[in-house]
């Protein structure tokens, strides 16, 4: 068994003692657990013993108090609440006090120093408001001896647009936050970016970025193809600055894309942060096998914080599974895309 699998195995059976343990874990899972015929602290011993648990369901981040996820060591400390999804009736709500910032301090340690330099002013052009990222890039940026401009976003908005056909104010909102970002680009020497996709193609059409100083761009959201990172490498960027693409969102933190190479063909893959996070693309038609390396599955992830556990959720994404690599020993993601068909409904990616 590889040191990785031990240390999954082992970070697995301290969570599980700390979530199901009296002392120290939430209401909701020792209320849930009371209710079950097995018992977390006696048969869970490894990862592979998380499929004992059904899939967390959306309803449970949707329905009841936040107080209910708040674990015994954690009650009277004021957390902060992130929300995910929301375009239509209640989001799903995470609160946290810490995780998201250990998430991205351990994230600045994959950046070089040459791309994203110490000090060097950064600039976030991304979803603000009750998302988490506007304080974890923030800190990232702090992390790494910088301060932080920012470019508010409303996602949410551009999707209702979206949905009732106003492609024009859909566009109109683009150029209003992609104008803003331009003019603190103009204003502020600033070193490093985080933005989406479509905004960085957006801002490129403005604004010829190698000229502006920028050393590195930090890129998240989902739909990131081959051809668009291409095109963003060689046509945007020109190659003159450094392209980090991510996957990451509120429930798990940040997947970390490995060094791109030729075999890759500018196909990202993606580790998630293990072992705080793990992910697994299983198969559609038995989600408790993973598919072989190579084939597409659902993407399931499972969080194992000391503030948050999540066992296999089923994202609304699906991907190919990737082999380990040398800086991640463990299973990748690729090719990461929205499933088009959800509960009937159609998904729309707006700005990303």
């Amino acid at each position: 068994m590889s040191q990785s699998h031990n240390t999954l195995d082992s970070h697995v059976r301290d969570m599980i003692k700390w979530h199901f343990s009296e002392e120290t874990g939430c209401d909701f899972w020792l209320n849930w657990a009371k209710e079950q015929s097995w018992n977390p602290l006696e048969k869970v011993t490894c990862f592979e013993d998380i499929k004992l648990f059904p899939h967390f369901e959306d309803s449970y981040l949707r329905d009841g108090p936040l107080e209910k996820w708040v674990p015994q060591l954690y009650k009277g400390k004021p957390f902060k609440v992130f929300e995910t999804g929301g375009t239509t009736g209640m989001p799903k709500q995470r609160i946290s006090w810490e995780d998201h910032l250990v998430d991205y301090s351990e994230f600045s340690k994959t950046l070089s120093d040459k791309d994203f330099p110490q000090g060097g002013h950064w600039l976030m052009v991304g979803p603000t408001g009750p998302r988490r990222l506007r304080l974890a890039i923030e800190h990232l940026a702090n992390v790494r001896g910088s301060s932080c401009f920012h470019v508010d976003l409303d996602p949410r908005w551009v999707i209702k647009l979206l949905h009732a056909g106003k492609i024009d104010e859909a566009k109109a909102y683009s150029r209003h936050v992609v104008d803003q970002a331009v003019t603190i680009m103009k204003n502020r020497e600033i070193k490093c970016l985080f933005t989406t996709p479509k905004l960085l193609e957006a801002i490129g059409h403005d604004i010829d970025l190698p000229t502006t100083g920028i050393k590195g761009v930090f890129c998240g959201g989902t739909s990131m193809t081959p051809q668009m990172i291409r095109f963003l490498v060689e046509e945007v960027l020109e190659h003159q600055i450094s392209f980090v693409p991510t996957y990451g969102n509120t429930l798990m933190g940040l997947a970390c894309s490995r060094p791109f190479i030729p075999e890759d063909n500018w196909s990202p893959t993606y580790y998630a942060p293990q072992p705080r996070a793990v992910l697994r693309v299983v198969a559609e038609t038995d989600t408790s096998k993973v598919v072989d390396y190579g084939s597409r599955g659902r993407v399931e992830l499972t969080t194992l914080t000391k503030e948050f556990f999540m066992p296999r959720f089923l994202e609304r994404d699906e991907a190919t599974r990737r082999e380990p690599c040398d800086l991640y020993p463990w299973d990748g993601v690729g090719g990461v895309s929205p499933i088009t068909q959800v509960e009937q409904t159609k998904v729309i990616e707006g700005v990303y």
